[in-house]
């Protein structure tokens, strides 16, 4: 399998893309600070994901994945917060962030 084939890689580029949209209608609602918190939470996952993959060392590797996996968990705090406050929160944004939670677990785990 190649790097671009690899599960995580495919599911953090598209919940990054899903939270860039999510964050453009809080931005168009004035929500710029919680929006700027959520979309650098956000995308994060996914650069840091990359990042892993290309990683130097074994060490690198788990430090990386380490960073994605704080990132993901920051960013479910962000949509709890949206969801707390009466925001609009796409129920399906909340369950592809746990489940990028739950990759990135098993990911560290196994390696």
């Amino acid at each position: 399998m190649s790097l671009e084939d690899s599960p995580i890689r495919k599911k953090s580029f598209e919940f990054a893309c899903n939270i860039v949209k999510y964050c453009d209608q809080l931005k168009a609602q004035k929500d710029y600070e919680l929006a700027s918190q959520l979309l650098r939470s956000g995308t994060s996952i996914g650069a840091n994901t990359r990042e892993a993959q290309r990683g130097v060392s074994k060490k690198d590797f788990k430090h990386k994945f380490g960073i994605a996996l704080k990132e993901a968990d920051e960013t479910k705090y962000w949509l709890q917060i949206l969801e707390a406050t009466g925001r609009q929160t796409p129920k399906e944004m909340m369950n592809k962030c746990e489940e990028l939670i739950r990759i990135l677990v098993a990911i560290l785990k196994n390696s």
